[in-house]
């Protein structure tokens, strides 16, 4: 038997999808179309531990962690009923919400079912982009996790 032949994952990899019930509850998502770039970072809180009992080393301990999502977007429309994409319409009014309504539920996974994927809440940051007259509707979004990041089994594997 043959050993495959690594390949690179690529950035486009990644796929987000949005529940849009109302209880929040994970039982309607839906994808969020027209990502053209997409960052993770889940950076943990790191406090110096160390002490005289360690022969002159540091320690550390992880007291905490914060996890945050940026994507670009291009934003889709219906332009015969005039209305934008419904998760891109979702995302803008919780960014401009206050309690719970600005909270939104997202998961996100590599879209080819390899093991990566993720599931939290988060706040919206909505920032649209502008340009030139040549240029494409893009938006911001900055998702900054409120509570756990929770790895989930791929919804695609």
């Amino acid at each position: 038997m043959s050993t495959p032949t690594p390949t690179n994952a690529l950035a486009r990899r990644w796929k987000m999808d949005l529940d849009m019930s109302a209880a929040k509850d994970g039982s309607d998502w839906s994808s969020v179309l027209g990502i053209t770039e997409f960052q993770q970072s889940a950076e943990p809180n790191i406090e110096d531990s160390s002490d005289y009992d360690s022969g002159g080393w540091a320690g550390n301990t992880k007291t905490g962690q914060a996890w945050e999502v940026s994507l670009t977007i291009n934003r889709r429309i219906n332009d015969q009923v005039k209305v934008y994409h419904p998760t891109h319409e979702a995302l803008r009014l919780a960014s401009f919400a206050f309690g719970s309504a600005s909270e939104v539920h997202v998961r996100y996974y590599d879209r080819d079912g390899l093991p990566e994927a993720y599931e939290g809440t988060a706040l919206v940051t909505w920032a649209p982009s502008g340009g030139e007259y040549t240029a494409l509707d893009q938006v911001e979004v900055t998702l900054t996790g409120t509570g756990p990041l929770v790895p989930i089994t791929n919804p695609v594997a």
